[in-house]
């Protein structure tokens, strides 16, 4: 009867175990030390040899010469152990053994002496099946077993096992395998096996192991099994279900050039050829995690979980996308993962998902716009030398530009005459600071709200809310009953909506009641002159700042100002970080 790979080339000594080399080196030294513990919690993802490991330890107690870390495979004792047909050493499957009478009947039995070994050994797989009411039973015996007993719980959910079974045991936390160390032993058994294999194909199969031994030899016995003894990198990724590397390409370019069509094409194609669209997501994160990497960490990094020839592929496409941009996909592809799992429109799921790809892309970085909401700056940063600047499709929103200035007028010939030639000069080459725009007058209220609005005033200047007045001097104000509303300029716009509980407390008692505040933003005044500018007066600039008020400061900034009208947003709240830092 033929033997699958992973039974065959089974390791029987600490040597053979690939990886694992803190659990190995630890067992061997209490075996040669003779600290030989009652109870072991072996816990790690599957496949990585908590079993394989378990048995060995049996070996090595039950060594025909004493306990050695050095025992031979060969010996009667431990060729009846790698076969399961020892007396003294019992494996216990706990996912069909998991009930308190089970449990009873492996206590009665560790009441009795080996049959002929040294040690009586129970190996317990997926200890965390078994039940509280068993782990209770269990739990005198760990505590205080014979001389002659020793227990071994395997499990991959360590955190299921009771903290009671835990603390009587030694654990030992086992480790996904390396891709090389992986690649590795898959090189060594080909050769014994008569299989010529490609690099890249060792390395497919390492990656469908994920970290697990057993699965990776799996997948090679599944792929000798379909191409015989020559494995072909393209065939084994078929096999296995990997994006092609065509594929990838495609997704890139498609995101590169911010083509939402080529990327639903892709889509349609991929669920043409039935493949599983959360196993093409896992892996198309992979990919881009490999990019990031690169982009990061470099293309020879030993952090890169992919082949030479996918390495090869990938160095390229580092230099067409930034950090953030990586970065980026790489959450937005976890995230579609996650939708995945539960989703029931699958298609719809994954289209929106690339299509996000695709428009993440298009996105300008913050530093971008911040660069140019100072006065006379480009909101254009400078792209530092060592950077290539990806290209962006023409469907992008285009830079925000500063137009340029005029050149200045020649100066008038009647200057004064106490001002001389030289100095003219000197003044017209000078760069001249940035100057805010004029502020308009408003036209003087109607009659009818005269008095009401300057008893508001004098109620206000009254008041806590004192630093208010001027801003409804700068307003028209209009009252229907207990409807007032106001017609603000854009400076003083945010900081009337900050301030508005204040404002209808200062309101009440001329209205009699609980008044309607209404802000109308964008003021042009009755005058007719533009009110759009950003930037207050000097005067308004000056008294903002000499003023005690941090929040009227803040909303009073140019910069600030000019943010806020370009991302047309509301101040929700203004914060001194000085006195939160104290």
């Amino acid at each position: 009867m033929y033997q699958v790979i992973a039974r065959k080339y089974r390791p029987q000594t600490f040597e053979e175990v690939v990886g694992q080399a803190h659990v190995k080196q630890t067992l061997r030294n209490a075996i040669d030390q003779g600290r030989i513990a009652h109870g072991y919690v072996f816990s790690g993802p599957r496949g990585t040899g908590k079993t394989t490991l378990a048995r060995i330890l049996a070996m090595a107690l039950n060594c025909e010469g004493g306990p050695s870390s050095s025992a031979d495979p060969q010996s009667p004792a431990c060729r009846e152990i790698a076969a399961g047909g020892s007396l003294d050493v019992i494996e216990i499957d706990a996912a069909s053994n998991r009930r308190i009478d089970d449990i009873r009947e492996l206590r009665e039995s560790v009441r009795f002496r080996p049959v002929r070994d040294r040690y009586k050994v129970f190996i317990i797989d997926e200890a965390h099946q078994i039940t509280s009411d068993a782990f209770n039973a269990l739990l005198k015996t760990l505590e205080e077993p014979p001389e002659w007993a020793v227990f071994v719980l395997c499990t991959t959910e360590p955190q299921a096992i009771p903290p009671t079974i835990a603390s009587r045991c030694q654990s030992f936390a086992f480790r996904s395998v390396d891709l090389p160390l992986v690649i590795e032993h898959l090189a060594r058994i080909c050769r014994s096996e008569g299989v010529e294999a490609e690099n890249d194909a060792l390395t497919a199969l390492a990656l469908a192991g994920d970290g697990s031994i057993r699965d990776s030899l799996s997948a090679l016995d599944q792929s000798i099994a379909a191409f015989g003894k020559s494995l072909d990198a393209k065939q084994v990724r078929d096999l296995l279900g990997a994006i092609p590397s065509e594929v990838t390409v495609q997704i890139l370019v498609a995101i590169r050039d911010g083509d939402p069509g080529a990327m639903l094409a892709i889509v349609d194609d991929l669920f043409q050829q039935g493949r599983h669209p959360q196993h093409f997501c896992g892996e198309l994160t992979r990919q881009f995690r490999n990019l990031m990497v690169m982009k990061f960490a470099g293309a020879d990094s030993h952090l890169v979980v992919a082949g030479e020839r996918e390495r090869e592929a990938a160095r390229a496409w580092t230099e067409e996308f930034s950090n953030e941009d990586l970065t980026r996909y790489v959450q937005i592809l976890l995230a579609l993962y996650q939708d995945l799992q539960q989703a029931t429109q699958q298609r719809f799921r994954l289209e929106i998902g690339l299509l996000k790809l695709v428009f993440a892309g298009r996105l300008r970085p913050i530093e971008e716009l911040l660069s140019g909401l100072a006065p006379g700056e480009s909101a254009t940063p400078p792209q530092p030398a060592s950077r290539k600047v990806r290209r962006r499709p023409s469907t992008a929103r285009p830079p925000v530009a500063t137009p340029a200035r005029p050149e200045p007028a020649p100066v008038a010939s009647a200057a004064p005459a106490a001002e001389s030639r030289a100095s003219k000069r000197v003044k017209e080459r000078a760069p001249r600071p940035p100057q805010p725009a004029p502020v308009p007058e408003l036209a003087p209220p109607p009659p009818a709200v005269t008095e009401f609005k300057q008893r508001l005033i004098e109620s206000i200047e009254q008041s806590e809310a004192a630093f208010l007045a001027d801003a409804i001097r700068s307003s028209e104000l209009e009252r229907q009953g207990r409807v007032v509303t106001f017609r603000v300029p854009d400076e003083w716009t945010a900081m009337m909506e900050l301030q508005k509980p204040l404002l209808e407390a200062a309101l009440m008692g001329l209205v009699g009641g609980k008044p309607d505040v209404r802000l109308v933003g964008g003021n042009a005044g009755s005058s007719g002159q533009d009110q759009s500018s950003p930037a207050p007066s000097p005067a308004r600039a000056a008294e903002a700042r000499d003023s005690g008020h941090v929040d009227q400061r803040a909303l009073a900034n140019p910069a600030f100002l000019e943010f806020k009208k370009r991302f047309e947003g509301r101040v929700a709240d203004v914060m001194d970080l000085r006195k939160k830092a104290q």
